[in-house]
């Protein structure tokens, strides 16, 4: 065995930060890591905002940012707001702001009561001489709406001047970090600096989320290591400009993973670069499986499955697996508050006899498909116990039909179906 490798047989210790209500979430202490999203529509569009707002919250995100970039998109946050307590949606909303944010907010004080949080980015909240005081106005008005802040370094509109001075500093000294350390380093400072600022206007800790935003893996843990050893903030997580499909998927997981597995974050966002025209409530999606793969929450029902071999030539159980796991995706919304506890369902649709029985076995409902020149059978169990042998063209409805009774039958509260 690898003397070198550590295995785990649960999730570390949540490193303790200060909890921050956002809205009527909580982010850091005790509460369970977020999810939350961001919209990519023109906030002043209000009806393509509300809609894509709604299927993001339907989708799981707990949080939505929405971009607050000129008047327009100002005027239209409390209109959106409305329109979304009307349809019953109560999810807090995140003004981005950049640039303007402070003249944005003391023009337009219904969108600054609307926002449940504003996000600050200290690397563009102004320059030189107006970078305190624009900063200082946009920290007043969230104390005076008590409201929580989020500063949110990036490293793409680092502090230049910042970022200057630590890179003066360091060949002082004759270099002993090189450019990418001094970057590192950079960016914790402008989090924590511009945090300590905030506290020293006036805005309670309780009230300040951090977050340090990179886009590459190794550089994203090293800063939200150093930034959890040097202070007790609520953090995001985040690896911005992350890509589009596998690539950013995988680039987010990989970082994000190994800082949840250390116990650092206390809400994530996955941000993906959506196709044209692609559904933007996948970074949901992903961020919910992130999670629920390393045990640390349960959004959705697990369905195993198998990956397929020369024994499975048949797509019936890839068919099959898809159809269920959509099936559950698309209902829970309304499973949550009707199935109370059906997020631990355990599934399984295997596709043939040489682990099908026994994955099935450990299942809440398994069926076992029969593979290339097997029996034309379908074994069916229920709680670890054979309940029913499926044959015929209509196996998988049939499966279908017993996922949905054993659900009513277990989680539900004695209504019809």
């Amino acid at each position: 065995m690898n003397p070198h490798v550590q295995f785990l047989d649960r999730p570390l210790t949540r490193r303790v930060s200060v909890g921050v209500p956002v809205g009527n979430v909580l982010v850091g202490g005790a509460a369970p890591v977020v999810v939350q999203s961001m919209t990519n529509t023109d906030t002043a569009d209000i009806d393509g905002t509300v809609a894509q707002v709604a299927a993001l919250h339907r989708a799981g995100s707990e949080i939505v940012r929405i971009t607050v970039d000129r008047d327009e998109s100002a005027a239209a946050v409390p209109k959106i707001r409305e329109r979304l307590e009307r349809l019953g949606i109560d999810v807090p909303l995140v003004g981005d702001f950049h640039y303007i944010g402070h003249k944005l907010l003391a023009d337009h004080p219904a969108c600054a009561e609307a926002l449940a949080k504003y996000r600050i980015n200290p690397g563009n909240v102004g320059f030189k001489d107006k970078k305190d005081k624009q900063f200082a106005a946009i920290v007043e008005t969230a104390i005076r709406h008590d409201k929580p802040v989020r500063i949110g370094v990036n490293w793409g509109s680092l502090d230049q001047e910042l970022l200057t001075r630590l890179m003066d500093d360091n060949q002082a000294k004759g270099f002993p970090m090189t450019a990418q350390e001094v970057t590192r380093e950079a960016i914790v400072q402008s989090a924590i600096l511009s945090a300590e600022l905030a506290e020293e206007i006036g805005l309670a800790r309780e009230r300040i989320i951090l977050s340090a935003k990179v886009s590459q893996v190794q550089d994203l843990i090293a800063v939200y290591v150093e930034l959890a050893r040097r202070s007790n903030h609520a953090l995001h997580l985040g690896l911005t400009e992350a890509g589009m499909g596998t690539k950013g998927i995988v680039a987010s997981s990989a970082a994000m993973a190994i800082l949840l597995q250390q116990g650092i974050g206390d809400t994530i966002r996955i941000s993906l670069t959506p196709e044209p025209g692609g559904d933007r409530t996948r970074e949901v999606q992903v961020g919910q499986e992130l999670l629920q793969t390393m045990g640390f929450r349960q959004f959705l029902p697990v369905v195993a499955a198998c990956p397929g071999c020369g024994r499975t030539t048949s797509t019936v159980f890839q068919e099959l697996a898809q159809t269920i796991e959509g099936d559950l995706r698309r209902n829970m919304p309304v499973w949550r508050e009707k199935y109370p506890g059906v997020e631990n369902l355990k599934v399984a649709v295997m596709g043939c006899i040489v682990n099908g029985p026994g994955e099935s076995k450990h299942a809440d409902i398994g069926i076992s498909l029969p593979g290339t020149g097997e029996t034309p059978a379908a074994p069916v169990f229920i709680d670890g116990a054979k309940a029913a042998t499926l044959r015929g063209p209509a196996i998988a409805a049939d499966f279908q039909v017993m996922v949905a009774d054993y659900i009513e039958k277990r989680f539900g509260r004695g209504e019809t179906a």
